[in-house]
């Protein structure tokens, strides 16, 4: 309840600021995909209205699954924790600990992004795309369990402040009474008969809202039916933690509301339908065969009308004419204007087909730059989205993974998430590319100087990490490799000790002396037993000691 009034109540004054909004995300519907937004009353048993041309349909799905890829890229976080900067320079000071640290922050990012990945959140966020993409408005649902939902405009209102923060935001839904608990389904029910005085059937839906509005620091939530407020359904969720994600397409200032992808190329949207209406009706006038007789001459139509492929029939074929429309050269125009058009909207789209440009040698450096080109249009929109979505995501699933402890709390004011988005890539291939500069302006140097400087180890961990590759097991730690070196070293050592005996026996074996001969076994003492055994045979073999 808001003070007095009710949700429903709200929602129908809300509902209003809301319909011109709505109006335009229908237009662009039905010039698109016109299931996404259908028109008022619409039940599944309803026909929608089917579009002439099918550019629309197939731009919104292409620029959806490219916006997909780049805000959620498989296997990879498109988010790093950050460390503030006094713990990053105190870290600095000691070797390896701030390697470590990113490799366990690397850790909880894998296991969000799996998280991710395991909630099925990826089809769910591209319904929710291609809703921005053509009304410019949708609503991301995320429960306190798990799982996640998709609401269109048609079913909830939203309000915000002059910035743009939303402060109201309220769901309509149609339900059966038989999905609600058993106790909220009687008093509901028993609620709606005292108001009707009439029986109340089970078939019927009940309208249930669901109410999330600002109370200073935090949100306050409820669920609202028949006036009533539903029992259990109230709740508090801190001001970064909401659970309802009111996304946006463009942001204009003091509306409440976003505007579409779509509406800005409405007028070549709606000229291509015109015209590829025109032609479409134009092809079917043409195509139509009918033939002509002469009424004065010898060859009667019936004749004609009535033979069948192959037959042989009297007349003159002078006498008979096919009706032809001859209007060649204006569909030729009207071809030509729809092929401009489509080309202007495939690279607004983004499609392939708009980036390769006619001719026999196109390389691939070229297809590179110019799909860069058409990336960099949508920077703005990634910006936004990077605010709206991508970071309220990952604190809500962070917020869910850590009340169900499968996940570690981290301190506050000293690790955050930050979304990296980029156009080249996203998540860590930025630090990898600044390593990768970084290592080739230090190749330049002498190796004596890397050796004294750079901290390999380090510098692997780091690559690692930027590559979102797990490092456990796969690269060595110090202790590892300090063992393997102490047991390379004794291994060096006993092999120049065994080289140095078997020198000095070839001496006593030549020289055949009593005092070399003994030095050479108090040496093959201290050697391996089988070398020093070996050695001693070879002397006796010698001498004939």
């Amino acid at each position: 309840m808001y003070g007095n009034v009710s949700c429903a109540a709200r929602y129908e004054k809300l509902a209003t600021e809301r319909e011109t909004f709505l109006s335009r995300g229908r237009e662009c519907a039905k010039l698109t995909i016109p299931a996404l937004l259908p028109d008022a009353g619409h039940s599944s048993s309803s026909i929608l209205h089917t579009p002439y041309q099918g550019i629309g349909a197939r731009g919104v799905n292409n620029l959806a699954s490219k916006l997909l890829l780049s805000l959620l890229p498989p296997n990879t976080p498109f988010f790093r924790f950050v460390l503030d900067d006094f713990t990053a320079t105190e870290l600095a000071q000691q070797p390896g600990a701030r390697a470590q640290i990113e490799e366990a922050l690397n850790k909880i990012e894998r296991s969000i992004q799996a998280e991710i990945e395991s909630q099925n959140l990826r089809s769910i966020i591209f319904e929710a795309l291609k809703q921005l993409i053509v009304v410019g408005n949708v609503l991301v649902y995320l429960p306190k369990d798990e799982g996640a939902r998709v609401f269109d405009l048609r079913r909830y209102v939203v309000q915000r402040d002059p910035m743009g923060t939303p402060l109201n935001i309220i769901i309509k839904e149609s339900v059966s009474p038989e999905v609600l608990d058993d106790k909220v389904r009687e008093a509901v029910l028993q609620n709606m008969q005292d108001t009707d005085n009439s029986k109340t059937s089970t078939d019927k839906s009940i309208d249930v809202y669901t109410a999330m509005y600002r109370d200073g620091k935090r949100w306050r939530l409820h669920q609202e039916i028949n006036a009533t407020v539903v029992p259990g359904s109230e709740g508090t969720w801190p001001i970064d933690k909401s659970p309802m994600l009111p996304l946006r397409w463009e942001r204009i200032d003091s509306e409440d509301y976003g505007r579409s992808y779509v509406e800005q190329y409405k007028g070549d949207m709606i000229s291509l339908e015109g015209i590829s209406k025109a032609i479409l009706e134009a092809t079917a006038a043409s195509a139509k065969v009918v033939f002509m007789v002469n009424p004065n001459g010898t060859t009667r139509a019936r004749d004609i009308a009535d033979a069948p492929n192959g037959a042989i029939v009297s007349g003159n074929a002078s006498e008979v004419t096919v009706l032809q429309a001859e209007k060649y050269n204006d569909m030729r125009v009207a071809r030509e204007t729809a092929q401009g058009i489509e080309q202007r909207m495939a690279f607004a789209f983004l499609m392939n087909t708009a980036v390769q440009r006619d001719g026999e040698r196109v390389t691939a450096e070229e297809i590179r730059r110019m799909s860069q080109e058409l990336d960099d249009a949508l920077g703005g929109t990634f910006s936004l989205m990077s605010e709206e979505f991508q970071l309220p995501l990952v604190t809500r699933i962070m917020d869910r993974m850590t009340k169900q402890r499968r996940l570690p709390a981290l301190p506050k004011g000293v690790v955050k998430p930050a979304i990296v988005t980029g156009l080249e890539a996203l998540g860590r291939g930025h630090d990898l590319n600044k390593l990768d500069m970084f290592f080739q302006g230090l190749a330049q140097l002498p190796p004596e100087v890397l050796a004294n400087y750079l901290n390999v180890g380090d510098y692997i961990k780091r690559r690692g990490t930027s590559l979102g590759i797990d490092m456990d097991g796969l690269v060595k730690s110090e202790e590892q490799i300090q063992q393997e070196q102490m047991a390379a070293q004794q291994a060096q050592q006993q092999q120049m000790q065994q080289q140095g005996a078997m020198d000095l026996a070839n001496k006593a074996v030549g020289s055949g002396t009593g005092p070399a001969i003994k030095a050479a076994a108090d040496i093959g003492q201290s050697m391996d037993p089988e070398m020093a055994q070996q050695m001693a045979q070879q002397i006796q073999e010698a001498t004939g000691q």
